[in-house]
C-alpha cells in the first residue's frame, strides 16, 4: 500500500478522536438529501455497484446503504482506526451489502472495471496527486461508469452573519497552510480539468449550499468551534485580531437566534467512456 499522501490525519484532530467523529457525522448528514439528489441526477441507481472513497467512519456510507437498498456498497479508507470505527459502528449490516476495503485510494487493489458508480466526499481537498487518485479511480470504473467529487472551494466559501470581516484572510491563511502540506482548498474550481486530465468525459458540474436555518445550526456550531482555530492561532497562522472574531462568530453561532451560516459545496461528475 502506498503512503498516505494526504493532509488529514484524525489523529492531529485539534479536537480530539471523538469529537472529530461527531463533526464529521453532522458534517456529513445535514446536506445528505440535496447530495443525494444530486447524485441521482447524475445517474446513481439502486442496483449499481457504488464505490466510497475516503469514507472515514462512513456515515455517508450508512446513507448510502438505506437509500440503496439493492446496492453493494464498498467502502475504501486508508485509516485503520476510522475503519475500525465504521465496522464497529455498521456490524449489522451484511456483507453481502457493505464491503469494507482498508486501502489508499492511489492504489486501492481492487480489480479493473468492477465498480459502476464511485463518490469521493471531501477527500480530494487532502490529496498530493489528486490526478493519480482520480486514474485509479477511472481503471476500476466500469466503461460508463461515473466519479462524483464532493468538495470545497475557500473562494466561495459561503456567508456568515453578522459577517466576519476578517474571515477572507483567515481562510486564505488555512489555504495556504494546507496548500504548504500537499493539499488543496481551492480545489473545487479545478475538478472539471482534473477529471479530463484523468481521462474522464461528459463532465459536468454544481452547487449545494447547506443553510443553517435549513439544515440546522448544529453542523454549523461544530465548522466555527473555536478549539478548531486555536491551533493555528498557537502557531502563529492567524493572528490575535482574526483569532478574536472568529471567537466572537463562534459565540454568536451558539447563542444568538440571529446569527445564520452558509456554506458552498462543488459537485463534480466524470465519466469513464463506453470504449477507450
Amino acid at each position: 500500500m502506498k503512503e498516505h499522501n494526504s493532509t488529514y490525519n484524525i489523529g492531529n484532530a485539534a479536537l480530539g478522536f471523538r469529537t472529530e467523529v461527531e463533526r464529521l457525522k453532522v458534517q456529513a448528514l445535514m446536506g445528505w438529501d440535496k447530495e443525494f439528489r444530486n447524485l441521482k441526477w447524475y445517474g446513481l441507481q439502486n442496483g449499481m455497484s457504488v464505490l466510497e472513497l475516503g469514507s472515514g467512519p462512513s456515515y455517508v456510507t450508512e446513507q448510502l446503504v438505506n437509500s440503496l437498498p439493492e446496492s453493494q456498497i464498498t467502502a475504501l479508507e486508508i485509516d485503520r482506526t476510522l475503519l475500525d470505527e465504521a465496522k464497529n459502528r455498521l456490524q449489522h449490516i451484511p456483507s453481502s451489502k457493505l464491503r469494507f476495503v482498508n486501502s489508499s485510494v492511489y492504489d486501492t487493489g481492487l480489480p479493473d472495471h468492477s465498480y459502476d458508480f464511485a463518490i469521493a466526499r471531501l477527500l480530494f481537498l487532502h490529496l498530493h496527486n489528486p490526478v493519480e487518485a482520480a486514474r485509479e479511480i477511472y481503471r476500476i470504473l466500469k466503461p460508463g461508469g461515473k466519479l462524483v467529487i464532493i468538495d470545497i472551494d475557500d473562494g466561495i466559501f459561503g456567508a456568515v452573519s453578522p459577517n466576519i470581516n476578517l474571515l477572507p484572510s483567515v481562510l486564505q491563511k488555512l489555504a495556504d497552510h494546507q496548500a504548504s502540506k500537499g493539499g488543496n482548498r481551492y480545489i473545487g474550481r479545478e475538478l472539471p480539468r482534473l477529471l479530463a486530465k484523468a481521462g474522464y468525459i461528459d463532465i459536468d458540474m454544481d452547487t449545494v449550499l447547506q443553510h443553517s436555518d435549513l439544515h440546522g445550526i448544529e453542523g454549523f456550531k461544530r465548522q466555527f468551534d473555536i478549539n478548531r482555530f486555536k491551533v493555528f492561532y498557537d502557531n502563529g497562522i492567524i493572528n490575535e485580531e482574526e483569532f478574536e472574531q472568529l471567537k466572537q462568530a463562534s459565540e454568536n453561532i451558539n447563542n444568538s437566534p440571529e446569527a445564520y451560516a452558509m456554506m458552498t459545496f462543488i459537485m463534480a461528475c466524470g465519466k469513464k467512456p463506453e470504449h477507450y
